[in-house]
């Protein structure tokens, strides 16, 4: 039986340099194929041009380069690209491209399913199975950023960490994924176009502190009270506004960042002026700003987007109280694209995939 092959991609800079010193090659060669690993993104060892094919060889009888592939892709009527990613191991998850007139984001997955069960979230009523490696949502944001340049002629401005999975749940990975995608002998892309949402995990949140991050922090939030935000995250009775607050004032004095909050507006749930009031005490914890989301109905779901009356009532509020906030509209809503709704719903192509 032929001995199994190690995933390149796995390995450290220094590690790779050990595996040349130790097949009697110069310890450059490892800078060579990291470079073409992780800047150039190169799937193939034949096309590493600059190393001699028996080096190729030689690598491609040690190591194997395991990566993700497209299975499928849909185009909004507003320009919105959903792709089912296929991973090596047969799993799947799913990214979004979203166009918009000033911006080119791409919205990545962490996690094969996920376990918080948000009330709202399609992708909470999925399983998680597993957490992604870091190599695996770097692919996702090269196949995305192709995506962008061959659809549209634009390369990517922005990633966003909101697609399925709890990036806090998935640390190492997460934090590893965003060096190769922003260090120079990566992708190059600036932390500062780069958001990380999370439901809200308080230990965490105080750990990117300490870990003097450079990247941009959301917080999902959707109630300024407890018992409705337990209502609609169960996150929230493990960690509570109380803690969720302090942590974030943690987070701001230790990394001087202004952090936004995420608020799905639901009918009759969190949509009056009461609310409004909760939420922009909340915000005198932090300096914030305020992402006012349109929310997508999900199959089975009970909650329903708020009147746009009611939503812009709620807006003006809390710009009242001197609080910055955006109305975010949602995108690629026909195909189920939009925030909340990534759950591999196509059954044809997942039954398929999963084989």
């Amino acid at each position: 039986m032929s001995e199994k092959k190690t995933d390149i991609r796995q390995l450290t800079l220094e590690e790779l340099k050990a595996y040349f010193v130790e097949i009697g090659e110069k310890a450059f060669r490892a800078k060579q194929v990291y470079e073409w690993l992780w800047k150039k993104s190169l799937i193939n060892f034949d096309d590493m041009s600059n190393l001699s094919l028996d080096l190729r060889e030689k690598m491609k009888a040690h190591f194997e380069i395991r990566y993700l592939t497209i299975a499928e892709s849909q185009i909004s009527k507003d320009r919105t690209i959903k792709s089912v990613f296929k991973l090596s191991d047969g799993a799947i998850v799913e990214g979004v491209l979203i166009p918009t007139p000033k911006r080119m984001t791409a919205c990545i997955s962490v996690q094969v399913g996920c376990s918080l069960a948000c009330d709202f979230c399609a992708t909470g009523k999925l399983k998680r199975v597993r957490n992604l490696k870091p190599d695996e949502i770097y692919d996702q944001v090269v196949l995305i950023n192709k995506q962008a340049i061959e659809e549209y002629g634009i390369p990517l401005s922005n990633i966003v960490y909101m697609g399925m999975g709890e990036p806090l749940l998935n640390y190492k990975n997460m934090l590893h994924s965003i060096d190769k995608i922003t260090h120079e002998d990566g992708l190059g892309m600036s932390p500062k176009r780069i958001t990380v949402s999370t439901a809200g995990i308080s230990k965490m949140i105080e750990k990117l502190a300490d870990d003097d991050i450079k990247f941009n922090l959301a917080v999902s939030l959707h109630a300024g009270n407890d018992a409705k935000r337990s209502q609609v995250m169960e996150i929230n009775d493990t960690n509570s506004l109380d803690q969720l607050a302090k942590s974030l004032r943690y987070f701001h004095e230790k990394t001087g960042k202004r952090v936004t909050f995420e608020y799905c507006v639901f009918k009759d749930i969190n949509d009056e002026l009461l609310d409004a009031k909760e939420l922009a005490e909340f915000c005198k914890n932090i300096p914030c700003k305020v992402n006012i989301i349109e929310y997508n109905a999900i199959d089975g779901g009970k909650y329903q987007q708020a009147d746009f009356k009611k939503v812009d009532a709620f807006a003006a509020f809390l710009e009242s109280k001197n609080i910055i906030v955006n109305i975010r509209r949602s995108r690629g809503k026909d195909i189920d694209a939009a925030c909340g709704q990534l759950a591999n719903k196509n059954e044809t192509v997942t039954e398929k995939l999963m084989k």
